[in-house]
C-alpha cells in the first residue's frame, strides 16, 4: 500500500508541481476537500482524473452554471407510470470523487446542496435520506479572474474545505514535449491503477494512528494567536486548527511516516488557514491578501526542536 508510487504514478501524467498531488493525496485521507483557484487550462480537471484512476475510485464532474438546480447535483424523484411508484434517481453526487467544475458559477442553493453534502456525507431526497460512499472527495473549481456572472463562495462556505490550492503554470516545454508523446490532452486514461477504495479507507484509518507530540499539538495552538490580529475580524477557529492538525497527519503518511514533524505544519499551514482568515473590511479594500499573515505567522512564530 504505497502513497508514494501513487504519486509517482499521477505526477508521471501531471506536469506541475508535486506538492500539489500530495496535499490532494492528504485532503483525501484526512477526509476533507478541496478549492483549487486557478486560471483556465492549468490541469485542474487532469488531476482529478488522475487521482481518482490511480487510486481506484470513482469520479464524477458536474459543470456548475447559473441555471444548475440542486436536483442536479443531489438527484430527484421521478414518477414511473408502469410501475405506479416514484422511483430515486441518484445525482452525480454519488461518487468518491466528485469534479465541481466552476462552482462560483452556480447560484447560492445551488452551492449550499453540495456544501451540505460534503458535510454531512449524506444527502436528502424528497424526504429521504441517502448516505454517500466513502471515501468522498469534492474538487471545486474557482477562476479568480473572472467575476462577471458568478456567486463568490461566502466565507463561512469556505471553511468547509479543508485546503485552498493554486496549481500554478507548468514547465510548458516539458508540457508540450510530453504531450506531443502523448498524442492526447488527456493522458488520464494511461495511468495504472496503483491504490484502490479499500486501500484508501485503511490509509484514512491509519492517519489516525500518526502520533503527534506534544510540542507540535503546541506548534498548531500557536497559530490561534491570529485571532487577536488587528488586521483579522475573525480566524483560525479551533475547527482550522483541528483541520490543520488532521491534514498535517494524513501528509506525514503520504510522506511515508507515521509520525507528525513540524515541517508538515509548516508546508500546510497556509493553504488550510489563510482561506479561513476574515479581514477587516479597510484591509479587504487596500488588497491585503490573507495568505500574507499566515506566512507572516509562520515567520514569526517559534518552530519547536525536533527530534525523533
Amino acid at each position: 500500500m504505497s502513497v508514494e508510487k501513487a504519486v509517482e504514478e499521477i505526477s508521471r501524467y501531471y506536469i506541475g508541481d508535486r506538492a500539489v498531488v500530495e496535499k490532494i493525496l492528504a485532503a483525501l485521507i484526512a477526509g476533507g476537500h478541496v478549492l483549487l483557484e486557478d486560471v483556465p487550462g492549468v490541469g485542474k480537471t487532469l488531476l482529478a482524473k488522475l487521482v481518482s484512476r490511480v487510486l481506484g475510485l470513482s469520479y464524477r464532474r458536474i459543470q456548475f452554471t447559473p441555471d444548475l438546480l440542486p436536483s442536479d447535483i443531489i438527484g430527484t424523484k421521478v414518477w414511473r407510470r408502469e410501475k405506479e411508484e416514484f422511483e430515486t434517481v441518484k445525482g452525480p453526487i454519488f461518487t468518491n470523487i466528485l469534479l465541481a467544475d466552476e462552482i462560483n458559477r452556480a447560484p447560492p442553493k445551488t452551492q449550499a446542496a453540495l456544501l451540505e453534502a460534503m458535510q454531512e456525507l449524506q444527502v436528502t431526497i424528497e424526504g429521504e435520506t441517502y448516505k454517500l460512499d466513502e471515501p468522498f472527495l469534492v474538487v471545486a473549481t474557482q477562476n479568480p479572474i473572472e467575476l462577471e456572472g458568478t456567486y463568490p463562495l461566502p466565507e463561512a462556505q469556505l471553511d468547509r474545505f479543508m485546503l485552498r490550492l493554486s496549481l500554478g503554470y507548468p514547465d510548458d516545454k516539458l508540457l508540450l514535449k510530453e504531450r506531443l508523446a502523448w498524442k492526447t490532452d488527456d493522458p488520464s486514461t494511461r495511468a495504472q491503477r496503483i491504490l484502490s477504495k479499500d486501500d484508501v479507507l485503511a490509509l484514512r484509518a491509519a492517519s489516525e494512528d500518526v502520533e503527534v507530540a506534544e510540542e507540535i499539538i503546541e506548534y498548531v495552538a500557536a497559530f490561534a494567536a491570529m485571532r487577536r490580529d488587528s488586521r483579522v475580524a475573525a480566524g483560525a477557529s479551533p475547527r482550522a486548527l483541528i483541520s490543520l492538525m488532521r491534514a498535517a497527519r494524513a501528509y506525514a503518511l503520504v510522506k511515508g511516516r507515521k509520525y507528525v514533524i513540524p515541517d508538515d505544519v509548516k508546508a500546510l499551514a497556509v493553504d488550510v488557514l489563510a482561506h479561513r482568515l476574515y479581514l477587516k473590511p479597510e484591509h479587504k479594500l487596500e488588497g491585503l491578501d490573507p495568505r500574507q499573515i499566515v506566512v507572516e505567522y509562520l515567520a514569526k512564530i517559534p518552530v519547536p526542536k525536533w527530534k525523533k
